[in-house]
């Protein structure tokens, strides 16, 4: 009779080793680092967008001649006005991928980096050309840049109906939403992109650090339960956080997951759909959200290298959960400790002002106003003053009239200003204008926080010295002022 001699402890071990190894997924790719993908971002940003505020008409020439050999670009249909609505397809790997952008017609960041995507997808030959011939054999990759190109039009929030896309997956009441809802349905991606801009009042956590980028990985059912296809969502984030850490540390946030039944985002997730949710909100001296267009291009390639290596499934839910959740601490402007006087007291407090936007011919101004007074110790601002031995000194309004807002520069301006004038008259002008005081042609009074109890315009000094003036919601430091691009409206 034949014996056989049991297997060795030590080698039986190894064995078990060697399976198990094999079993983990392994990267097919060497990852590109976040310098690296940096580097790609400035070559092949797309240079006619500077802007955050573009037409429809404006970038549509950026897609219909994506037909070439590497895009399929078909137009869906058309939104309540007749625009079109295009979606565009790159590579022929088995994983499926699904981008949407601008459903809110007013957020258009991200669309930004996608057109620095396409430049990036058609690239040649160059020190890129492994990521992405990799990609495009590991992945299929679907983009719907502009969703509501009716909203993109006006600047708006929602569509021509005046109805919020992202509520309505469910009612299917807008022929936008129809074909978005159709576009996964046909396509029935593995992952999906929602794509959006948020507040810039957003912080991460209670810190003074804006959350330049948020994140969710939304929820599909009220309890906000975690199966495989939302596990998988919350893995890639967890990648996409670590480098986006390298490039804005401390800067990303979390949104609240919430479940929401007539969104999108949860109800593609709800569908079988892996959704990862990027809101980009705000970054220091970054109006046209330039800097955060580059964060998303960033983002979002890193994503798409995770996915095709599947290096995603080696991340921890843990780490996903401990991204801070977003508050609402910040301001533009915070003025701490300001001397202030009504009647016989006297005491101090610090006035926090926002700016908003509005719409004009075209074009828009902007409007500061105080948000709120008091004890703000909570809240930061992206321009802080401590106002403890400045003094408020009315402005004054310059006499001779100009004959426009064109025939004086913002350097002249600023001299005016620190001759105490904060206003000057004119004759004759274009509703808007860019210089950093106030341009008067129908009243003759400079609106103050004194006379409205809301519109700060005023200077501060400090032993009859001007040091700053604070115009429309903007501070300005007189001695050293700031290159700032100034939109307002004559008054």
């Amino acid at each position: 009779m034949k014996v056989y001699s049991p297997i060795p402890p030590l080698l039986l071990m190894v064995s078990i080793l060697i399976f198990l190894v094999a079993c983990q997924p392994q990267e097919k790719f060497q990852e590109l680092n976040s310098e690296q993908l940096s580097g790609a971002f400035e070559k092949y940003k797309e240079e006619s967008i500077n802007q955050r505020r573009f037409k429809h008409a404006e970038v549509m020439p950026l897609v219909r001649s994506r037909t070439g050999e590497e895009f399929q670009v078909e137009e869906i249909g058309k939104s309540v006005e007749g625009r079109s609505i295009f979606q565009m397809t790159w590579g022929n790997g088995p994983t499926k991928l699904l981008l949407w952008s601008q459903m809110h017609g007013n957020e258009s960041t991200a669309t930004m980096a996608l057109f620095d995507l396409f430049n990036f997808i058609e690239g040649k030959a160059d020190e890129f050309e492994e990521l992405r011939t990799f990609l495009k054999n590991e992945l299929t990759i679907r983009f719907i840049p502009i969703v509501n190109p009716d909203g993109m039009n006006r600047w708006i929030r929602r569509n021509a109906l005046d109805i919020d896309l992202n509520r309505d997956a469910i009612s299917l009441a807008s022929p936008e939403a129809v074909l978005l809802k159709n576009a996964r349905d046909t396509f029935s991606p593995d992952f999906g992109f929602n794509l959006h801009d948020q507040s810039t009042f957003y912080t991460v956590g209670e810190t003074e650090k804006p959350a330049t980028i948020s994140v969710l990985a939304p929820a599909y059912n009220y309890e906000t339960e975690v199966n495989d296809v939302r596990k998988k969502a919350m893995q890639v984030i967890v990648g996409m956080n670590e480098m986006l850490q390298d490039l804005v540390p401390g800067q990303v946030g979390k949104y609240n997951d919430a479940f929401e039944p007539r969104a999108f985002g949860d109800n593609i997730q709800k569908w079988g759909t892996s959704t990862i949710l990027i809101e980009s909100g705000g970054y220091p001296n970054d109006p046209e959200k330039q800097e955060i267009r580059k964060l998303n291009f960033i983002a979002m390639l890193h994503a798409m290298q995770q996915i095709a290596n599947r290096s995603y499934e080696k991340k921890s839910l843990e780490d996903y959960y401990s991204i801070p959740d977003n508050s609402f601490r910040l301001m533009d402007v915070i003025i701490r400790n300001l001397n202030l006087k009504k009647g016989v007291f006297e005491y101090k407090a610090d006035i926090g002002i926002k700016r908003k936007e509005s719409d004009l011919m075209g074009d828009f101004f902007v409007t500061g106003s105080i948000d709120d007074m008091g004890d703000l110790s909570i809240f930061y601002g992206y321009d802080e003053l401590d106002a403890s031995d400045l003094e408020i000194v009315q402005g004054e309004v310059y006499e001779e009239p100009f004959e426009n807002p064109e025939s004086l520069s913002k350097q002249e301006a600023i001299e005016l200003m620190r001759m105490g004038y904060l206003a000057i008259k004119v004759k004759e002008g274009k509703a808007l204008h860019g210089l950093p005081l106030l341009v008067l042609k129908n009243q003759s009074r400079i609106p103050s926080m004194i006379s409205t109890g809301n519109v700060p315009n005023f200077f501060l000094a400090k032993n009859g010295d001007l040091k700053y003036a604070l115009v429309n919601g903007y501070l300005i430091d007189l001695e050293k002022p700031k290159d700032v691009d100034f939109k307002q409206r004559m008054m």
